[in-house]
């Protein structure tokens, strides 16, 4: 349950025609204390409850637990969250032997474009597409829970 990923601003749309998959996704927080964020999310058709732990000192790892629920039941929790929806397409790209999540956000973050890829091991390797721009992993204005707030940091 320990989640290991790093974070990535994007600098090109090159990923739009390597990507294999795109989904809408809306999401907010019951909580947003950075000891335990505590996300609905509706990712296309389907509902999920995540809860994050704070990370490690270099923001690459984390505890993080998730379950599917119902789209009802996600429905029916959005209006409890804090203030702060997130709209985002998600692009699935493949990448060597990983899978690079591009959010495309939009609305209040229209313009940002973050890519994240989860890894075994805080120093295992993965090809960088030259799509990738800017490290950003453990920079807390990227995190979801704080751009549920404020303005997006560009």
């Amino acid at each position: 349950m320990i989640e290991i990923e790093r974070k990535f601003l994007v600098q090109s749309q090159v990923y739009k025609q390597e990507a294999t998959k795109n989904t809408q996704i809306i999401q907010a927080f019951l909580n947003t204390a950075p000891e335990r964020t505590v996300r609905i999310r509706i990712k296309g058709d389907r509902g999920f409850i995540t809860v994050k732990g704070i990370g490690n000192n270099s923001g690459t790892s984390r505890f993080e637990w998730e379950k599917e629920i119902t789209l009802a039941e996600a429905e029916s929790l959005l209006p409890l969250c804090e203030p702060g929806i997130i709209s985002k397409i998600r692009y699935e790209v493949p990448v060597g032997n990983h899978l690079f999540e591009v959010d495309e956000f939009q609305d209040l973050h229209a313009g940002l474009v973050v890519a994240e890829v989860e890894l075994e091991s805080e120093n295992q390797f993965f090809e960088k597409p030259v799509w990738l721009g800017e490290e950003v992993t453990g920079d807390s204005r990227y995190y979801n829970s704080y751009l549920s707030k404020h303005a997006t940091p560009l």
